[in-house]
């Protein structure tokens, strides 16, 4: 996976924790989730065409579950690189409208944003689309725990 932080507010610890987070996965290595930008409480992450993951011989597009764990993993992703700076992060909804068929051959990215953090829930909005990113492939809202890193005791 590459990443890099396009953010002052994510630093190189968050972005390295996010990626070694991703990377621990091990749906995200079979799917070959890449890492591709991660800051500021958003990140974009990019999975291959694979012909493994195609739900429908006949037309060769990828099946749904695939798309939604680029999702899931996407908003994950965001919650991580929040100027908050969360240790951890959890799924605790995450609801997925899919839009059209991703088309075959081409590779599917996910952009997530987290625009709203209390005091344990975080919110994020995301999008996946192909080649075609003016029509999108799926849209996803969510909600995901967070886990805030513990105080030294003095």
């Amino acid at each position: 996976m590459s990443e890099h932080s396009d953010s002052p507010d994510c630093t190189d610890a968050q972005a390295r924790f996010a990626r070694q987070f991703i990377e621990a996965i091990p749906h995200s290595r079979a799917l070959g989730m890449q890492l591709d930008m991660i800051g500021n409480g958003t990140s974009v992450i990019s999975m291959p065409y694979d012909l493994r993951l195609v739900g429908d011989p006949r037309t060769g597009v990828i099946h749904g579950g695939a798309v939604s764990a680029l999702m899931d993993t996407c908003c994950g992703a965001a919650v991580m690189s929040h100027p908050e700076a969360p240790a951890g992060t959890a799924t605790i909804d995450l609801r997925i409208d899919y839009m059209r068929a991703a088309t075959p051959g081409q590779r599917i990215t996910a952009k997530a944003s987290c625009y709203h953090v209390t005091r344990s829930v975080a919110f994020v909005r995301a999008t996946a689309y192909d080649d075609d990113e003016t029509h999108p492939v799926a849209s996803a809202t969510g909600a995901f725990t967070i886990e805030r890193p513990k105080k030294a005791k003095p």
